[in-house]
This record gives C-alpha cells, structure tokens and sequence, in this order.
C-alpha cells in the first residue's frame, strides 16, 4: 500500500509534507573526490585501479573496439533492432523540429544583432549500467547531439563482467545503429572524470579519451557527484536524481492502469519515486488493491516493493482536481501524467513538470523508448527551473553585433552617459576616440563634451 498523505482542507504550503527521495549529493562528492582528482593526476592507472576496486574488472584498455561495437549490432536480436530503428526514427522526428535558426534584428538603420546558435564541439555522454542496461538511454543522448550538429561524440558505459569487460551488447548495438564508434568500458566518477579531463586509455598510452566539452546522460549518486564537482571544468545537462513519476488522477481513471504506471517507476531502483495525487478515495483503495495484486508477479518485485513503501512514494489525497494541480506543480515531477476528464485540458495548465503524458493511452514507458521525446529529464523538483535534454542541450547562442558609423554616432551619447553612471569612463572614451579625428581633437556636445567629472572628484579629459 501507498503511504496516504492528506492535504484535504487546504495547507499553506504543502512541500514540506509532499514526499521525495533523499539524497546527500553533496556527502557523496566528498567521496568521489579522490577518485575524480586521482584521474586528473595520473590518468589511465587511476581508472584502472578504481574500475578495479568498484567494477571487479581489471581491464587493460577501455575504448572499445569499432569491430566489437560492429559485432554487437549485426547479432542483435531482430526484435529488438526494430524496437531501436523506431525509437530512433521517431526521436529524429520530433528532434530535427527543435534545431534552431539564426535570428537577425535590426535594432536601428545601420545596427544589427545576429543570435547565432553554434553547436558544442565535443560532448560525452553517458550510459549507465547497474541494476539495468539501457541502450534506450544512447538514443535520447545521441540524437538531439546529432541533431544538434555536434562533431565528436564518445559513448562511456560501465564494463559487464558477462560481456569480456565492455559495455553490454544491446547499448554497443545502439552506438552502431546511431554511427557513433568512439565508445569507451569505464563506469561511475571515474568515467565522469575521464572525460572531464581527457586521459590514455590503455596500458601503454596509444590511444587517448580527449576531454570533452560537455557531460549528458543520467547515472547514479557518484555520477552525479562527480558532475556536480566538475561542473565548470565542463558543461553538464543535469544532475539527474532517482527517477520520479505523478500520476494526476480523478475517479475516471482506471485504476488498473495507475497502478501499472506506478510499478513501471518503482521498477528502476528502490529509491524511485510513484505518487498518486487525487481527489478521490475510492481511486487510492482501488490502486491499492491493484498494487497488491500486480506488485508479486513483477520480475523486480522486491525492488518495487521497497520502492512503493518508501517515504519517497505515497498517494496524496487533495479537495479537487484544482487543488491537485497546485500539488502537482509544486512536487515539479520528472514524468506527470494527467488521467482525468478533460486531461488535455488540465495538461496545458501544468507549469512544472519534465514531461506529461495526457491521457490512458500515453504512459511513461512510452516515453521511455517510443513517443518520440526525450526521456532525461530534470529530477528531484528541478522541473521547476529546468528542462529535459533537447537539441538547445547542445546549442550555444552567440550573439553577433554590427554597427555602422551613423548607428554608433547615434546612441553615443547614450553609452558615454551609462559609463558615467557606473563610473567607468573609459567605456564612455571607447565611443568617443572613434570621433575624435573628425572633430578636431575636441568631443562634440552631441558625444558628451568633455568627460564629467569622476566620482572622487578628479576632472578627466
């Protein structure tokens, strides 16, 4: 059963009360340190020491070879390689409409700002591969990079001991599927830190990780510590917490079908996170019931189990829809969906949220592998201030500026007044040396005159 949570009657603020996991990144960062700074410091050796200590595989190279990422896809399962080409196909689609275009605006005669969008060089991205292997995972980082225009690409996944000590199969089948052959067998803050910082990748120093520019793609706690450390040294796109889902329902959903969706969360991790917020009592007993039923003939059942009992998980009970939707902003979850009447229309009322699913035929799994979105997205209440990963991840707006004479002779004086007003009256003088031979030596009044005088007293000329 979920634990009941009951916000009828109205609360001021009810965040305190909503529940969530509870992770100490920053307890976690602490450990990792060494590791992340052994990396930096000696590069191969340290890697392989930690893959060692933390994997149980002593490997003497990392980057993967391109025949055995070649091997993974010409033996993959026919099924599955159909499941990966639509996932990809209906990824590119909806990917390939979020590309942005160069915007030019003449701010006056003679005086443009162009907003150039440029794709970041070089990113890594990152595969997990604990409790499970997600090659699902390749193809929501891959393609908006791709899409993006991104130039180098290089895939890190954890090795698998029944695997030779590379990345499983079915996520080397996914890099092939998707043209990516830089891929590399090294897990956890370790891989974080390679490419951060660029590192040998085999005994003898003949081939080399070269740092990337930006880190994606969802992990663990020491994953996501050692991109909360080197967060600066490059770019990331998240730190990606336990997975979450809220289930908005009224007593129009089927709660055969709530219950389902809530399993399929809790199925990734113990700590993942399935909440219910309804108005209607009828609907939580009758999700758990589902729940008692459905929960033991799951694969993962204990996981799951320990999941929905968590004090992560729970079903909120509120007045009405109206103020259920107050909760569910406020909760920000990584993956909403809306089953109610009218649920489009409660969908477009949403403000915080990574993604929503509107309606009985739009679950979270499909957006885990099929819809067409993107399925890393902001955890632990960051949808409030933050979106999942899209082609914009991977654009860099540039902003180019071009003034004629006329234009900058125009809004001189303006500038020359600003700089004043911050006493920086050099920026003022920037402006003005570019009129000075026109005038004889002497600032028109139309550029200011003389300088003013400076805020401890001085005259300045």
């Amino acid at each position: 059963m979920l634990n009941r949570i009951d916000l009828r009657g109205g609360w001021r603020d009810p965040r305190a009360l909503l529940p969530r996991a509870q992770l100490d990144v920053s307890v976690a960062v602490e450990k990792i340190r060494p590791i992340v700074e052994a990396v930096r410091e000696h590069g191969f050796p340290a890697i392989q020491d930690a893959t060692h200590r933390l994997d149980g595989l002593r490997l003497d190279r990392f980057r993967v070879p391109v025949e055995a990422i070649t091997e993974a896809e010409s033996t993959l399962e026919p099924e599955v390689r159909a499941a990966l080409v639509e996932a990809i196909d209906r990824a590119r689609r909806v990917h390939a409409d979020q590309r942005r275009v160069d915007v030019t605006t003449e701010v006056v005669p003679g005086g443009t700002v162009t907003e150039r969008w440029v794709p970041v060089d070089r990113v890594g991205l990152y595969v997990p591969g604990g409790l499970a292997m997600y090659p699902s995972t390749v193809v929501m980082n891959v393609v908006p990079a791709q899409a993006a225009g991104v130039r180098s690409l290089v895939v890190a996944s954890p090795p698998q001991q029944e695997n030779g000590g590379l990345p499983d199969a079915r996520v080397l089948a996914a890099c092939a599927l998707l043209g990516v052959d830089e891929v590399y067998a090294v897990g956890g803050a370790q891989a974080i830190a390679m490419l951060a910082y660029g590192a040998a990748t085999d005994a003898g120093g003949e081939t080399r990780c070269e740092p990337v520019d930006m880190i994606t793609g969802p992990g663990n706690i020491w994953v996501t510590a050692a991109k909360r450390l080197l967060r600066g040294v490059v770019g990331i796109d998240a730190e990606a917490g336990p997975t979450e889902i809220a289930v908005l329902a009224d007593e129009t959903a089927d709660p055969v079908h709530v219950a389902a969706d809530l399993i399929s969360q809790a199925e990734h991790d113990p700590l993942a996170a399935s909440v219910l917020v309804t108005p209607s009592v009828e609907l939580v007993e009758a999700v758990d019931r589902e729940l008692r039923r459905q929960v033991p003939e799951t694969k993962h059942a204990d996981r799951i189990g320990t999941a929905l009992g968590g004090p992560q998980s729970g079903a909120v009970l509120v007045d009405d829809l109206a103020a259920g939707l107050r909760v569910v902003d406020l909760y920000a979850a990584e993956h909403l969906e809306i089953q109610t009447r009218d649920a489009r229309a409660w969908a477009m009322r949403v403000r915080n949220a990574g993604a929503i699913f509107v309606g009985p035929y739009a679950p979270v799994s499909l957006g885990d592998y099929c819809a067409g979105s993107n399925h890393v997205l902001p955890t632990g209440g960051c949808a409030r201030h933050s979106s999942g990963l899209s082609v914009q991840s991977f654009l860099r707006g540039i902003h180019i500026v071009e003034y004629d004479e006329a234009a900058l002779r125009d809004t001189a004086r303006h500038v020359v007044t600003l700089a004043a007003v911050e006493d920086l009256p050099a920026h003022g003088q920037a402006v003005r040396v570019r009129f000075q031979e026109q005038t004889g030596g002497a600032f028109p009044e139309s550029l200011g005159g003389t300088f003013p005088e400076s805020t401890d007293g001085a005259a300045t000329t």
